[in-house]
């Protein structure tokens, strides 16, 4: 398994490690609930190098990454970010990422972990035809976000003019003398910041942030108390609520799809949303303290209306939710029922998010 910079200091901190993606990650330190916690009231730190970057660079490259991604790219300014879906001709999600510009030449596409290589031979072979140059840079930076309500009052101490940054922009910043990109950005629902770093200066800066934060509540946090934050806040998961058979409408993301440009799969969705969809994203309050799991399926009046694409037991809410693909034709306030483990239980259909933080809005 690949390890990031921050493998040592995970084990330092007794750390129950998980093969994630082929990655040794950390699935939990003192708790999965205290650490969702962390993230909710005060801070809770991430190790997120197992991230995919990929550069793209070259006289073409806002029109290349236009054509790429179904978001539009040539709409940002230099320093702005935005959450994309990358699609196939098909308008099946390959994966879902972010995209900086970093330049009128220059973009850096974050994508998941599981997919860097699939997204990376997608990408190549696509740029053949465009005046760009693309280069998977993954494993030289590493990746740490720093989620919660007082992130920004903790990181000012540090690096003050991170404050002046609105939501989904970035810029180049030192922090305990290290220089970094920061962006304004998260999974948690939390306001928060992602600090891009150079591999060699990972283990330095978060060894800071631990030993500094001790008076903001500041603690590590794994991948467990990452799940549970995203639902809560409704975020998508490749691989569990989206895929290569999911179109970006199907799963709510129907806002990261714009139609006025070209773009790769485009005419598959347009197809889409003219006919109507079949199926959709929604979410689901299981009305019982029972846990729907992924895969589980859900019914209406005896007849199978979906299944479960994500589920836990939210610490935040004390409730138990999940995301589901279902019938377009059910609504919010619905009824249906989920069979776990052979017992069919009562859940109703809710709008989404199921939880609002302290993340930016704008």
């Amino acid at each position: 398994m690949k390890r990031t910079p921050l493998y040592e200091n995970h084990i330092a901190l007794n750390a129950k490690m998980i093969d994630f993606a082929g990655w040794e990650m950390p699935l939990q330190y003192e708790g999965i609930t205290s650490e969702v916690m962390s993230v909710r009231k005060g801070i809770g730190i991430f190790d997120v190098s197992h991230m995919g970057e990929i550069l793209i660079e070259g006289d073409e490259t806002i029109n290349f990454v236009d054509y790429l991604l179904t978001n539009s790219f040539g709409s940002l300014k230099v320093g702005q970010v935005m959450y994309t879906t990358m699609c196939n001709d098909e308008g099946g999600i390959i994966d879902d990422l972010l995209a900086y510009k970093l330049g009128e030449k220059r973009a850096m596409l974050v994508v998941n972990a599981a997919n860097t290589d699939k997204d990376l031979k997608w990408i190549v072979d696509r740029a053949k035809t465009f005046k760009v140059k693309v280069s998977d840079f993954s494993m030289d930076y590493g990746l740490i976000a720093v989620q919660g309500p007082l992130s920004e009052e903790y990181l000012r101490k540090f690096s003050p003019d991170v404050v002046e940054l609105p939501y989904y922009n970035f810029g180049s910043y030192a922090i305990f003398g290290k220089y970094c990109i920061i962006s304004r950005t998260g999974y948690t629902g939390e306001d928060g910041f992602e600090i891009y770093c150079k591999w060699s200066d990972t283990p330095f800066i978060w060894e800071e942030l631990l030993a500094r934060g001790e008076a903001f509540g500041v603690k590590p946090a794994g991948l467990g108390a990452r799940d549970v934050c995203r639902l809560e806040a409704s975020y998508m998961l490749y691989g569990n609520d989206m895929d290569q058979d999911t179109t970006p409408l199907e799963a709510g993301l129907s806002w990261v799809v714009k139609f006025e440009k070209d773009f790769i799969g485009k005419e598959s969705l347009l197809k889409q949303k003219e006919e109507g969809l079949k199926r959709r994203i929604r979410g689901l309050e299981v009305l019982d303290k029972r846990i729907a799991r992924h895969g589980m399926e859900v019914f209406k009046d005896g007849e199978k209306v979906g299944v479960i694409t994500s589920g836990t037991f939210s610490p935040t809410l004390g409730k138990s939710i999940a995301l589901a693909m279902l019938d377009s034709q059910l609504k919010p306030s619905e009824e249906v029922e989920v069979d776990i483990r052979g017992t069919k239980v009562m859940a109703k259909i809710v709008k989404l998010p199921f939880y609002r933080g302290s993340v930016k809005s704008s």
